[in-house]
């Protein structure tokens, strides 16, 4: 990494160094899955310039963009909506994608204004599944350039899977019975088709 790379925020960063793992931090909470003495990773030093994303470079080498639109649960002419074939923890976890190779940053005006609303609808169809608490909306992006954003169903009454862990106990939790995953997908689809465009699960 050039100097030239070294910001004051990462000038400042203890890298190489065991940073101790605060008394109120996350590990004290009552949604937090972990319960022993934590200790955290030794900071790595930053990777500068970051390696590329998939489709850095454009749709060319975009994996997303390359899928055929039978992949997904329902597609339209500028939207895809798709959920994982193989059963995950939680009821549903979705994942919402512009047809269009674009990031958040770039993503077109007409598409930026239809983004609320297609979230609200996509909501609305997981909540339709029934037993749904509440429907997480996340949007990393460090590994794909092109813009997705997950919505993870949480439980209904599950106030332990609450807030910024439920992906974590996503991880650790029973998947769900095949059949029943693969009717949460059917009923996903069908209720974003009401609405226009394709089912396809």
């Amino acid at each position: 990494m050039s100097d030239d790379h070294v910001t004051p925020y990462l000038a400042r960063l203890p890298i190489g160094e065991r940073i101790p793992v605060a008394a109120d931090g996350i590990a004290s909470w009552d949604i937090f899955p972990f319960e022993a003495d934590l200790r955290t990773k030794v900071l790595d030093a930053p990777e500068l310039p970051e390696p590329p994303r998939d489709g850095e470079s454009g749709p060319g080498d975009c994996s997303q963009c390359a899928r055929p639109d039978e992949d997904f649960v329902w597609t339209d002419r500028d939207w895809r909506l798709a959920m994982p074939a193989e059963p995950a923890a939680l009821p549903a976890l979705v994942l919402l994608q512009p047809r269009g190779h674009h990031d958040l940053a770039d993503l077109p005006p007409e598409r930026a204004a239809e983004l609320g609303p297609m979230l609200q609808r996509v909501e609305r169809a997981v909540q339709s599944l029934g037993g749904i608490g509440r429907v997480h909306l996340n949007k990393w992006g460090d590994g794909a350039a092109h813009l997705h954003i997950w919505l993870i169903a949480r439980p209904a009454g599950m106030m332990q899977l609450r807030g910024s862990c439920l992906p974590v106990w996503g991880d650790l939790l029973p998947a769900v019975p095949d059949a029943e995953w693969q009717d949460n997908r059917r009923r996903i689809a069908a209720a974003m088709a009401a609405d226009g465009g394709t089912a396809h699960a």
